[in-house]
């Protein structure tokens, strides 16, 4: 799979308090990735892109929320998200991507 197809399937990390937690305690980062992703795609993708080794990966979909701003409401889109679980050793900085 080519750098660019990596990059089609993982959009962007989640920088959160609770994903840094995560980071620290459990050696897990947080990604948003494609919905139409497989834990497999994710996993090459992951280990291309950063040179890491993947212990594995837990994928959760966020359903859309309604949500009202100056009485217009919208659907916000289904997320989903990527737990991956690094080797032991194994780091992604996240704060500089």
């Amino acid at each position: 799979m080519s750098k660019l197809a990596n990059y089609d399937i993982i959009i962007a990390p989640m920088v959160t308090e609770k994903t840094t937690q995560a980071l620290e305690k459990n050696n897990q980062v947080v990604f948003k990735v494609r919905r139409e992703a497989t834990k497999p795609e994710i996993k090459a993708a992951v280990e291309q892109l950063f040179n890491v080794k993947v212990k594995a990966v837990n994928t959760s979909v966020r359903k859309g929320k309604r949500k009202s701003f100056r009485g217009r409401s919208a659907i916000l889109s289904d997320v989903k998200k990527a737990t991956v679980t690094l080797e032991a050793g194994q780091s992604i900085d996240t704060t500089g991507i």
